[in-house]
Order: structure tokens, then sequence, then C-alpha cells
């Protein structure tokens, strides 16, 4: 089964950090644009990251620019969302999905193996 399987939610005080991971199964990561996306409760899912393939060029919701980092370590078949300085308005569900040009400037709809997603609650 081809799927992306996210982990590294969890509860956090504003302010801490949480790193989650985005493995590959029955598929290698390599070639593929990563995102990570989120949704809150009564809100429609955001794209937030991506990291293109081959070149690795990184892309930042606004949001989260200069707070969160992408990162791809193909031989580990892994991406990761390092997130620093959260914040209340960071509590959602966050997923992985993959686009199999390797690019990231593509439509929500583009992307596809996404995981079940992890939760992230940030609050005191």
């Amino acid at each position: 089964q081809v799927q992306l399987v996210e982990s590294g939610g969890g509860l956090v005080q504003p302010g801490g950090s949480l790193r989650l991971s985005c493995v590959a199964s029955g598929f290698t990561l390599d070639g593929y644009g990563i995102g990570w996306f989120r949704q809150a409760p009564g809100k429609e899912r955001e794209g937030i990251s991506c990291i293109s393939s081959p070149d690795e060029t990184t892309y930042y919701e606004n949001s989260v620019k200069g707070r969160f980092t992408i990162s791809r370590d193909n031989a580990k078949n892994t991406v990761y969302l390092q997130m620093d300085s959260l914040k209340p308005e960071d509590t959602a569900v966050y997923y992985c999905a993959g686009e199999a040009h390797g690019w990231c400037h593509s439509s929500l709809s583009d992307f596809g193996s996404w995981g079940q997603g992890t939760q992230v609650i940030v609050s005191a």
C-alpha cells in the first residue's frame, strides 16, 4: 500500500517545539515534492510548507515562516517538519502528502498518498 505516515505530534506549551516526521510506505520519497498541510477544527485544510525534488527548494506559508523548517532525508525515506516557537493558533491535525512531479507549486488536489495525520495541540 502506497501511503505516507505522519508522527511526532503531541501537546506542547506555547513557545515550545515539536518535530514531525513523514515516512513513506510502499514507495520512495525521492523524486516527490512533499508538502505539509494542517487542518484546524472548522477550517479548511491549508498548505504550510513544501520541499521540492530534486533541488530541495523549500516553501513556507507566511504564518509559519521563520518558525518552521522542512527538510528531507531520502536515505531514510523521511521528510521532517521542525516546528519552533509554537503558538496556540498552530493547533491542528498535520498531514503530509506527495506530488509525483517533484513540484511544490501545485494545487492541493495534485498531492496524494495522504497519511492519517498527527495531532498538534499548543496550549498552556
